[in-house]
């Protein structure tokens, strides 16, 4: 049986592992010891180490036929060492044959609301989608150099009945007033993790994907959509240059970048048949 590294134990992984696990021998990086049990209840097999600290990780080289890479890199800076960390581990010893990597759509910066595909030149705008840049180009290169098929999915705003922006909607934070307003996209966390598993069955070496649900929609629109299917009041819309002046920077940044997000790649290469075509399956049964 081929094993399995998950690296970044989150959301997307739990939803994996049950997809995946008659099929792989399966091991997770972990740095708690609270993570370990859980883990182990599910018949994977907790490794202990920190991609901060790269001494840590030498168990890591020669383990796994497979890696998925869903850790997100540091809260600061514009590089990844974590990435470039779990490289070098993965370097010693027997080389996986696959690792899939979960990047953000972010990478792009504001597209002035235009339909992107995944040949669109990377522009990233804040310091968040720098260090997913330097993520994705570590990867790429360490893939290519090594003969290792790598693919990076390129994921919007992740959403699931139990994660949606309810706290925002209540606090009524302000949204854009249509006219104004940016797109936005989605996934649903059961068709991101579906997708996962169709990178590594039919991925493209050294290939992108947008790991999307396609749908158009501006955020205002799914912020009423998400207040309505939850008896909440909408929040209140303000233009941006009122914008400017209220909202903290770390929302005007994602307020600031518009585009949407083709999903022909997905459909076409990874023959991914989406349960949630849009948040509105979700809201309005």
């Amino acid at each position: 049986m081929k094993s399995l590294l998950i690296v970044g134990c989150g959301e997307v992984a739990r939803r994996v592992i049950p997809l995946l696990s008659r099929h792989y021998r399966m091991f997770a990086l972990v740095r708690r010891w609270d993570l370990v049990e859980p883990l182990r209840v599910l018949q994977v097999t907790p490794i202990l180490g920190d991609l901060d600290d790269r001494a840590s990780l030498y168990r890591l080289g020669g383990l796994a036929d497979t890696v998925l890479h869903f850790a997100p890199p540091p809260d600061s800076g514009t590089r990844d060492p974590r990435t470039a960390n779990l490289l070098a581990a993965l370097a010693r010893g027997k080389l996986p044959q696959r690792l899939i990597y979960l990047s953000t759509s972010g990478v792009y910066g504001d597209c002035g609301g235009a339909w992107v595909t995944e040949a669109r030149p990377l522009h990233p705008q804040t310091k968040r989608a720098l260090r997913r840049v330097d993520a994705e180009r570590l990867i790429r290169a360490w893939a290519a150099r090594n003969g290792v098929n790598a693919n990076i999915l390129r994921v919007p705003g992740i959403y699931a009945a139990d994660r949606l922006p309810l706290d925002r909607i209540r606090r009524g934070v302000p949204a854009i007033i249509a006219n104004e307003d940016s797109y936005t996209n989605h996934i649903h966390a059961d068709d991101l993790a579906r997708i996962a598993v169709a990178a590594l069955r039919h991925g493209v070496p050294n290939r992108v994907y947008h790991a999307c649900d396609g749908s158009v929609m501006k955020l205002g629109e799914y912020l009423d959509l998400v207040a309505d299917a939850q008896g909440l009041p909408r929040v209140p819309r303000i233009s941006r240059t009122v914008a400017r002046q209220v909202l903290l920077a770390t929302l005007l940044s994602f307020l600031n970048e518009s585009r949407q997000l083709s999903n022909q790649r997905l459909r076409h290469e990874l023959r991914v048949q989406l349960r949630y075509q849009s948040v509105t399956n979700v809201l309005i049964p």
